[in-house]
């Protein structure tokens, strides 16, 4: 394959991966937008495999490490379930990050093209750079898949002067950057590159350790910016044109969505990283004081047969679900709940909060999968204010997402945060499996209202009795 020809795939597989994000962007038309990045990829892939700057002997290699990554990715999709998809994709970002520091290890070893002057400091610079964004996304994304498959837990590690510690390893990366620079030889300017590898590496351990389970959604979105800019910076090294714009796709894109998960929790990004928020899950959460937080009135359990019938009367239902729905895998019996109701004339619709979940857009892949129809999903601005029409909301494991405490107590750690209104429905139900708080350590005292009832026990067994009973 020619250069032209190369640059023209190249060109196509850009315009394709706009087109995929544009896809992605309604649930209507992701399956399109999915199928334009894998045509995309697999354009991308033919052009760098046949192109001028692969030698022929170079193909086998390429070709077998195309099979074994194809294997383990074919395999990951067919095997992972889907309440392990967050951590599936944190581990994702760790290997483009590991990528970038391969990459920039072996550009700066790599003896067949000689730079002199401007160049030669430009091209270390981007050296430099790409192991430095590769390090941090690859230690800070295992981090996170270890918080996200609860291997290490939710609550912030916040170590005493943790951001004069950020401070001092940001002053030594860039004093090893100039050395880096200024290095005659390559043995000489090797030392200082591991030091900020190093440096780098402890960096993103710190970064994500700090951050509190409540933030880990924002955190996923976060590394997945942070790994677009690895490849970005890949690309440069490679000088691959290619990987420079799909890196910057991909890093702004997740920026972006870093921004918007930010507003939905009324939180800025650089609260986020300085850490803090959430206390680990399953646990009550403290007040000021130092003293359990304690209920606020008493708590009425319905059963599953009640459920139904209060199901069965209404005329408007609004389901919520949350990370609990996902641990169950009840998506598939909520969705023959939603057909039975509606087949009986009842207004179903699901209210979706950006951060539901453990990843942007949790909820809304575990709907689409039971195949829940599109139509009937809205996001949280969409259908908060029909709360107060509704004659049951039902909240399938969730709880940060529907505290009241975000609105009517200035103390809270959620306080200001944007929530989904569920109390302000005739009657609220809520599915449990125990009373203890949500992933962010925050007492709800939407438990305890007068309208409210409480469903406990497993999410799939309790609404399979649901759905009996409303089939009897």
């Amino acid at each position: 394959m020619s250069s032209s020809l190369a640059t023209a795939a190249y060109l196509g597989a850009a315009i394709l991966f706009i087109l995929s994000l544009g896809g992605l962007s309604n649930p209507e038309s992701s399956r399109r937008g999915n199928l334009y990045g894998i045509i995309g990829m697999a354009l991308a892939v033919l052009a760098t495999i046949f192109g001028p700057r692969v030698a022929a002997a170079g193909i086998p290699w390429i070709v077998g490490a195309l099979l074994i990554g194809g294997s383990a990715g074919l395999y990951a999709a067919k095997t992972v379930k889907m309440t392990q998809m967050p951590e599936l994709v944190a581990l994702m970002h760790s290997l483009v990050g590991l990528a970038a520091c391969l990459v920039g290890f072996a550009s700066y070893v790599d003896t067949s093209i000689q730079y002199q002057g401007a160049e030669k400091a430009i091209h270390e610079v981007e050296i430099y750079l790409g192991i430095l964004i590769g390090a941090v996304t690859f230690s800070g994304s295992l981090i996170a898949f270890g918080k996200l498959n609860g291997k290490i837990g939710g609550k912030p590690l916040l170590l005493p002067g943790r951001h004069w510690l950020n401070l001092l390893g940001l002053l030594i990366v860039i004093w090893f950057g100039r050395e880096f620079v200024h290095a005659s030889s390559v043995s000489e300017g090797m030392t200082p590159l591991i030091v900020m590898t190093l440096i780098a590496l402890l960096f993103g351990i710190h970064m994500v350790m700090a951050i509190g389970g409540a933030d880990m959604p924002v955190v996923v979105s976060m590394l997945n910016s942070y790994s677009g800019w690895a490849a970005a910076a890949t690309g440069f090294m490679l000088s691959n044109d290619l990987l420079i714009v799909t890196g910057a796709l991909v890093g702004s894109s997740g920026a972006i969505l870093s921004y918007i998960m930010c507003n939905a929790m009324n939180r800025n990004f650089i609260s986020v990283i300085a850490g803090g928020f959430g206390s680990g899950a399953g646990k009550p959460a403290p007040k000021a004081d130092g003293a359990a937080a304690e209920p606020q009135g008493e708590v009425v359990p319905v059963s599953a047969t009640e459920t139904a019938e209060l199901l069965r009367d209404a005329k408007s239902v609004i389901i919520v679900p949350g990370y609990g729905m996902a641990v169950a895998q009840a998506q598939h019996t909520v969705n023959e709940i939603t057909k039975t109701l509606r087949d009986r004339g009842v207004n179903v619709r699901f209210g979706i909060h950006p951060v539901a979940g453990r990843m942007p857009g949790h909820m809304n892949v575990l709907l689409a999968e039971a195949r829940v129809p599109y139509d009937i999903v809205m996001e949280m601005d969409e259908i908060n204010d029909d709360f107060p029409d509704a004659d049951v909301a039902m909240v399938i494991g969730a709880n940060d997402i529907v505290n009241p405490a975000a609105q009517d107590d200035p103390t809270s750690p959620i306080a200001g945060m944007p929530v989904l209104e569920v109390w302000k429905a005739r009657t609220s139900i809520v599915m449990k499996r125990s009373m203890a708080s949500g992933y962010a350590g925050v007492d709800n005292p939407l438990f305890y209202k007068d309208n409210n009832r409480m469903l406990f026990g497993d999410a799939k067994k309790m609404l399979d009795e649901v759905l009996v009973a409303l089939k009897a």
